[in-house]
């Protein structure tokens, strides 16, 4: 496989667990939404993990579903950069509730999270993908709970994050 696939699949499971950081940050930080907040983190976790198995088990074998993946390392590195940043911010300053759960719809709705979303419920796959997306059938679409989440809770959905909501 090559040097940029190898680099594509760490960078993927990396901003996973990015991700995973700061859903278990604001798990920390947010008692009253503690339960919502561990169930992602716990489902990011699980997402870093199914992409470390394909780089383990189908990358020797060059059988990696491309379409798992950004179609740019710059944005995976800026994304992972962006989290680690938001990570540090937030553990200095305590966001707002309004800020957090802004801040994981915007994650939500950026080109890596929907481009795995899409994988996950693309029903054209190969056989290879159509078996992970069964593994994964658990992990739901996060940018929907959190916006229905967040609609049951009275939190405001910022305005440059409402028609995502509502595409969803």
């Amino acid at each position: 496989m090559s040097d940029m696939l190898h680099k594509m699949l760490d960078e993927s499971i990396l901003l996973e667990l990015n991700v995973a950081k700061l859903y278990h940050l604001f798990y920390e930080l947010f008692s009253e939404h503690a339960v919502f907040w561990w169930e992602i983190h716990v489902e990011e976790k699980n997402h870093a993990a199914l992409i470390r198995s394909i780089k383990e088990h189908f990358e020797p074998a060059g059988k990696v579903p491309t379409d798992l993946l950004s179609s740019s390392i710059e944005k995976l590195q800026d994304s992972n950069a962006t989290i680690t940043a938001l990570i540090d911010q937030y553990k200095d300053v305590t966001p707002s509730v309004e800020d957090a759960f802004n801040t994981a719809l915007k994650l939500e709705l950026t080109a890596g999270e929907i481009h795995y979303q899409n994988f996950m419920d693309n029903n054209q796959s190969s056989a290879l993908n159509r078996i992970f997306q069964r593994l994964n059938n658990e992990d739901k679409n996060h940018a929907v709970r959190l916006c229905s989440y967040m609609k049951h809770h009275f939190i405001v959905v910022n305005d440059d994050l409402k028609d995502g909501c509502e595409q969803i």
